[in-house]
């Protein structure tokens, strides 16, 4: 009874946050012809209500895709449609085909931020309690619950879902993946992941490391016993979630195709192996100032007018793929639970700033693998997460939730500071540096001040990011820098993230942990 009357009221008060988040502004209230996030995910369900299957992802009279066409998956389509049985039983104008465009109101409001709270509720808060629980660090109910708080609070998440609008559904799936793999249950880890990626492609984020650590476990239990049998219980596995999913699309090829032409955009000058391999590799105008490498050095060289989008599109590939490889082999040729999940953070991260134009809410996908190991290196997990949010500042700031952000930041980082104790845990053995360090020379004459200097590190880059965040709210930009201040967040949050992948590597490669652990799959 202890152990969930303190998890009820963990999930009590993370509900409480999400509701009073809530209350705020949306992504593109009052703001037509376009709108925005919300308003597209009410057209979809007008789109899937009103017309058959065949037509969701045609350009029709009926249909029109550049008034925000489905470009998700169909297990997205198959959730708009749900919800839009339930809003025709409330009101019928909701969903209403042509006229219910831009429909806006209080009650349909509250039933659209309902369908967010009850997808928390039945998908990401469950997952987040029994991982929590899943961890050897968390044996205890008290410990369990604090890190469930922790995670549950994290505020780029909230502010996303439930300020901006944004169901949590992908990152709740891959969530519930990380845990059947925690328990060895790699099918339906598998059918988890796919569910994942087929609500939401971005999902391809995490593709490599699922793919790498489940055929790691693969070699080690022996391709000519146990591990081709598992092998072929995950390919399976995979191949009929897909189908089960894509089955009410597979009546022709040109039905198939035109899905696959509106995840993957190729008819706008991508390269078709590259955009399969990388969903991320967008061509489209940089929707707001994004944290990633090209964006930031778009600010000092203006590449588009060095470079053809081509060569563009190739190279990012190539830096991506690069950044990405150390961490995959070590992971495929020696498989741990915990270098999955230091992967999942590295490969996700290499994905955001090398990939070539991407949104600043990909950063979530980063977030979320974070978020699993603020239990082992609480300090840095706490400072990337209040990072990764303040990223999304411009983006927040245009839909008017400029407090939300400031109070679930602070609330964040007090909670932090209140149980992992972070500011006491910054030596280089509380960072996981300690094998790379003792491979340094001069270790034992810095060392000592290690902790000091990362703990100035860390007041700086804080203080910075609230000086940042008041200008931005309050001082008008120089008219001939309009943009000064988002891109001052975007460089400020991009050198950030390169500092994180580098010490996410070091701490993956330098790792002893993994080379003993994954004895145990042999």
């Amino acid at each position: 009874m202890e152990k969930w009357s303190l998890m009820t009221i963990t999930v009590l008060l993370a509900l409480t946050v999400r509701w009073a988040v809530s209350l705020g502004s949306y992504s593109g209230a009052g703001k037509p012809p376009m709108y925005g996030d919300y308003e597209a995910q009410r057209h979809w369900q007008e789109v899937t209500y009103n017309l058959p299957i065949r037509q969701w992802y045609f350009n029709t009279s009926d249909n029109d895709l550049m008034y925000w066409g489905l470009d998700y998956p169909p297990l997205t389509a198959y959730h708009s449609l749900m919800c839009a049985y339930i809003a025709k039983l409330i009101n019928p104008d909701w969903i209403a085909l042509h006229t219910s465009r831009g429909y806006e109101s209080q009650p349909h409001k509250l039933f659209m931020r309902t369908t967010v709270l009850v997808a928390d509720l039945l998908i990401y808060i469950p997952a987040v309690i029994l991982y929590c629980f899943s961890l050897k660090e968390t044996s205890t109910k008290k410990k369990a619950s604090i890190c469930a708080l922790c995670i549950l609070l994290y505020p780029g998440l909230i502010l996303i879902d439930h300020g901006h609008f944004q169901y949590p559904l992908s990152l709740g799936f891959a969530l519930w993946a990380v845990l059947c793999l925690s328990y060895d249950w790699d099918l339906l880890g598998s059918l988890a992941f796919c569910l994942a990626l087929n609500y939401k492609q971005m999902e391809l984020y995490h593709s490599l490391p699922f793919f790498c650590y489940l055929l790691g476990k693969c070699f080690k239990k022996g391709l000519k016993g146990k591990g081709l049998v598992l092998l072929t219980k995950i390919a399976g596995t995979v191949v009929l979630s897909f189908a089960g999913c894509w089955l009410p699309f597979c009546t022709d090829m040109e039905q198939i195709m035109q899905v696959l032409r509106r995840l993957f955009p190729i008819d706008r000058g991508l390269i078709i192996t590259n955009y399969l391999f990388i969903q991320c590799f967008f061509f489209f105008p940089f929707q707001d100032k994004v944290a990633n490498i090209w964006c930031s050095l778009s600010v000092l060289i203006k590449i588009k007018n060095i470079v053809a989008p081509q060569t563009q599109l190739k190279f990012s590939f190539a830096v991506t793929f690069l950044s990405l490889l150390p961490v995959c082999i070590k992971l495929t040729v020696q498989p741990s639970l915990r270098g999955f999940k230091f992967a999942l953070v590295s490969c996700a991260l290499s994905f955001f700033l090398f990939s070539f134009q991407v949104h600043e809410k990909s950063i979530l996908l980063v977030s979320l693998p974070v978020c699993l190991i603020i239990n082992e290196i609480p300090f840095m997990a706490t400072w990337f997460l209040l990072v990764s949010t303040f990223s999304m500042l411009p983006l927040l700031l245009k839909d008017g939730l400029l407090l939300p952000f400031a109070v679930t930041s602070l609330a964040f980082l007090s909670v932090c500071v209140a149980s992992f104790s972070i500011f006491e845990k910054t030596s280089a053995e509380d960072l996981q540096l300690k094998p790379f360090s003792l491979s340094l020379k001069g270790y034992i004459s810095w060392v000592k001040s290690f902790p000091k200097i990362v703990k100035s590190l860390f007041l700086l880059s804080v203080t910075l990011m609230a000086v940042l965040s008041l200008m931005s709210a309050t001082v008008n930009p120089p008219q001939r820098l309009p943009d000064l201040f988002p891109l001052s967040v975007s460089l400020v949050s991009c050198l950030h993230f390169i500092l994180f992948l580098v010490y996410f590597n070091v701490v993956i490669l330098w790792d002893s942990k993994n080379s003993r652990s994954h004895k145990k799959f042999i």
